[in-house]
């Protein structure tokens, strides 16, 4: 269950990063979408995988790439990528990386 949380947050500090680890961090977890944030330790990955629901990544500290169909993406703090619904994408850390991921369900 996600945390509720108050206030204005740093939202890289919310997250840490762990050596040889990726974290990660519900701060909403809903039936109509999720907040959720990661740190990636460099070289750390997600394998390709695919979501039936568009997703928007925001780069919050460090680079990663991310492929989306094979294509790869540098992300770096600040910059925002949308990753389309049923599309195959996986996430590299170049260096240290955090990232926020919001999931936009349709509401029933």
């Amino acid at each position: 269950m996600a945390e509720k949380l108050s206030g204005v947050w740093v939202a890289a500090e919310l997250v840490e990063v762990q050596p040889g680890a990726v974290v990660s961090r519900t701060l909403v977890n809903e039936k109509t979408g999720t907040v959720t944030l990661f740190a990636f330790d460099q070289g750390q990955s997600l394998s390709e995988h695919s979501a039936p629901f568009d997703a928007l990544v925001l780069g919050l500290e460090g680079q990663g790439e991310i492929r989306i169909d094979g294509e790869p993406h540098t992300v770096k703090a600040g910059d925002l990528l949308i990753m389309p619904a049923n599309h195959p994408h996986a996430v590299l850390a170049v260096t240290a990386f955090k990232m926020m991921l919001v999931m936009i369900r349709e509401a029933n």
